[in-house]
This record gives structure tokens, sequence and C-alpha cells, in this order.
């Protein structure tokens, strides 16, 4: 009875050791999958926070103003705009001065212009499409002159473009790395009971009999293993939000819940067919082979 207890824990422990095994590799995997997330997000959040300041003439009605900019809104290259009057400019340049800017030129009237600011959606975020569309702008005699960072532009592009590089070299790298540990993994749990699959084949069960129990527990394994996997991404996600609350705004919750699903099926997977490759090299080895 203590033997049968002994082996069943041996087993359990066994089954354990696998499981937690795959859940910490398909962790891994899924914090570098919602690092590439994030970074695609921020990236984009940058992009389309980048300032495009169309300055109108002194004498140009507002009718023709709030004309551009329902053109401007109408543009696929558009995310938003905001119309900022001559009034509104003396407001927020008076709270960045920290005081009424006005009293400074007595009589004088109000020199600021107006003016129409412009974000981009991220695909548009480049020098290439800003410039074409400036030039465009120019065109109309309402249109003083255009302001934006051109060096931030291109410097947010090259960064980005680096570091998007640098991370899909690196997923390539961790996915065939974690492929390797779990078919590993599984592979260490098959040997432990090679024994088995030669006793079963000794009383005339057919191969596929005999894989049909190993690929269900292969299955198992790697779907509660992605479950764990989940969950410990789930827990790492809240507290990164409740620390850095700006994180938020980043947030792309179907993107994240894919990425969910996916480890999920991609442990189903990876736990059914390493099961099933590593059962065949013992379902057609010699018995000297089994105590190798």
């Amino acid at each position: 009875m203590s033997e049968k207890s002994s082996s069943r824990r041996r087993v359990a422990g066994s089954y354990f050791m696998s499981l937690m095994s795959i859940a910490l590799v398909l962790f891994l995997l899924g914090i570098f999958a919602l690092l590439m997330l994030h970074a695609h997000k921020l990236s984009n959040y940058l992009k389309e926070n980048i300032g495009f300041e169309i300055v109108m003439n002194s004498n140009v009605k507002e009718a023709n103003i709030l004309k551009l900019q329902s053109e401007l809104d109408a543009m696929p290259a558009v995310k938003s705009t905001e119309y900022i009057t001559k009034e509104e400019a003396i407001r927020r340049l008076s709270e960045d001065l920290g005081e009424d800017f006005l009293q400074w030129l007595g009589n004088e009237e109000n020199p600021l212009l107006p003016s129409i600011d412009v974000r981009f959606n991220a695909d548009w975020a480049n020098n290439d499409s800003i410039v074409a569309l400036q030039t465009q702008l120019l065109k109309n005699s309402d249109v003083k002159e255009i302001y934006y960072q051109k060096s931030l532009v291109g410097l947010i592009n090259q960064n980005v473009r680096r570091i998007g590089f640098a991370l899909m070299v690196a997923s390539v790298v961790l996915l065939i790395i974690a492929i390797t540990l779990i078919r590993n993994t599984i592979r260490l749990s098959i040997y432990s009971k090679r024994f088995l699959v030669r006793s079963m084949q000794l009383v005339g069960a057919t191969p596929a009999y005999i894989r049909r129990p190993f690929i269900r527990s292969g299955i198992s394994q790697g779907f509660f293993g992605a479950v764990i996997a989940d969950a410990m991404l789930a827990l790492l996600l809240y507290g990164l939000m409740q620390r850095i609350p700006e994180l938020t705004f980043v947030q792309d919750y179907k993107l994240i819940i894919g990425i969910f699903v996916g480890i999920i099926l991609l442990g189903i997977l990876l736990g059914g067919l390493s099961t099933r490759l590593a059962l065949r090299k013992y379902l057609h080895a010699d018995i000297d082979r089994l105590y190798a």
C-alpha cells in the first residue's frame, strides 16, 4: 500500500513539476508579448501627440478657420484638431507665465494669432506626410505659417523602427526557446513512463490506443499551464497599472485578451504535439534503447 502511495506521489510530483515548467515558460512568453504590445501602443501614442500648429493670419474670418478645421478633420491622416482663438491663446500664455500677459501691453492689441493644433494618426506621423500636408496648407492665403518639430518627428520614427526590429528578433528567439523548453519538459515526463509504454505494447495495445491517454495528459498540462501563466500575467499587469496609472492610456484590452487566449492555444498545441513527438521515439524503440 505504501509502495502504491509512494508511486502516486512520484507521478503527481512529476506532473506538477512539468505543469509549473510549462506555466513559467508560457508566462515569460506572455510577458514578452505584453511588452511588444505596450511598446507598439506607446510608439503610436507618442506619434499621435506630435504637435503641428497652423498659424492663421490676423485678419482671417472665423468662418474660414472653421471651414479649414472641418477639411482637416475629414483627412485620413488627421486624428484630431483644436481651434485656438486669440483669446484662448492669451489665457494659456498667462497660465504658463503665472500672470496676466495683457497688462504688459497696455492699450496694444492682442498680438497673438488664432491657430489650429493638429494631431496625426500614427501611420501618417512622419516627415514625408507632414511636409506634403504643409505644402498643401501653405497654398491657402489664410495660413500665415506652420510650426512642427521636424527633428523630433524623425527621431521618434527612427527609434521606433530600431526598437521594433530588436523586439521582432528577440520574439523569434524567445519563441524558439519556449518551444524547445516545453518539448524537453514533456519529453522528460514521457521518458519516466517509457516502461509503461513497453508494457502496453507487450499486451497488444495499438500505437493509437497508447498515444491517446498520453496526448490527453500533454494537452491538459499545456492547458492548465497556460491558465496558470495567464493568471500570473493578469496579476502582474494589475500590479503595474496600480503602480503606474499612466499605463491605462496605452491599454488595448481586446489585444490583451487575444494574448491570453493565444497563450492557452499555444499551451494546448505544444503540449499535444510535443507529447506525440516524444512518444514516437519509444513506440518504435528497441528494448535496449529503453535503458539508454
